[in-house]
């Protein structure tokens, strides 16, 4: 197989040859928005929310990626067609554009679109998961920054925080507590986890990104009748739990089997979970 060939700022181009400036400010400052989504089908799974929120961050960042959602839908199709790419990993990103200035954001920037994409298992009820066991993950030292500093509704390319608490876990990810010691999330994945009967989640409240998967395994829990709850959780909280799962675009919904030196069962709430969301995938995308 050849490069794979991904957009780069109006063209389709060879990885090889698929390259931005120097001084584009997403290289220099991870000053860029950007979105993970999946393929199934050829079809990107809940793409108008992934829309949505990547107008969101770029409105956050305070610049107008300039774009309808149908443009950069057609950007990613074009993409996944020239890859010849049904089931896939797509990255979109929107930087500010290139920049020759300090630091300072231009008034009037020409953002740089990229789509990057590599191929992936069938999804769905007869698909095979990216992973290939239940997930590990540790409780690290660095903690979450706070929404006051850094918006964690804003999905940047400034992903420094999730690399260095990925850094400090020998394991599958990384779980952050906020400054106030309560559980937010992992360093590319939401967390999920069961006690006394109920779904819960940390809340958006805290300093936690609204992944799209974890919007979607809400919604599935309310139509399997699982009770849910949001709130603030500690880490002893977690290690009480009867089961435990992540959540991320890539993953899907992906069982722990450990954090810490605490172990977990894939239990049946996870496993309806899992069965709702292939099922989903399976109706809409197959």
């Amino acid at each position: 197989m050849g490069d794979p060939i991904f957009y780069v700022d109006g063209d389709l181009r060879p990885e090889s040859e698929a390259t931005v400036s120097v001084q584009d400010r997403g290289f220099k400052y991870g000053d860029a928005a950007f979105e993970t989504l999946r393929a199934y089908g050829g079809d990107p799974f809940e793409w108008d929310r992934h829309a949505e929120r990547l107008t969101r961050t770029c409105d956050l960042l305070g610049f107008d990626h300039g774009f309808e959602a149908s443009e950069l839908r057609a950007i990613v199709d074009d993409t996944l067609s020239a890859n010849d790419f049904a089931d896939a990993y797509v990255r979109l990103s929107v930087t500010r554009g290139v920049h020759t200035g300090k630091l300072a954001p231009p008034s009037d920037p020409d953002p740089t679109v990229v789509v990057l994409v590599s191929e992936l298992p069938r999804g769905g009820r007869d698909g095979t998961e990216v992973w290939d066991a239940p997930a590990t993950a540790e409780l690290v030292e660095r903690v979450r920054i706070s929404d006051e500093s850094l918006p964690s509704a804003a999905k940047t390319h400034n992903y420094l925080q999730g690399v260095l608490a990925r850094r400090e876990a020998d394991a599958d990810e990384a779980l952050m507590l906020d400054s106030e010691g309560f559980l937010t999330e992992g360093a590319t994945s939401n967390l999920f986890f069961v006690a006394d009967g109920a779904l819960k989640t940390p809340s958006l409240e805290g300093p936690i990104l609204p992944g799209i998967t974890r919007e979607v395994v809400l919604e599935l829990a309310e139509a399997e009748d699982i009770p849910v709850e949001t709130g603030r959780y500690t880490a002893e909280d977690l290690r009480r739990a009867d089961e435990a799962f992540l959540t991320n675009s890539t993953w899907e919904v992906r069982p722990l089997s450990r954090v810490g030196e605490t172990e977990f069962g894939v239990g049946p709430i996870t496993e309806r979970l899992v069965e709702a969301f292939d099922a989903r995938v399976e109706e809409r995308h197959y």
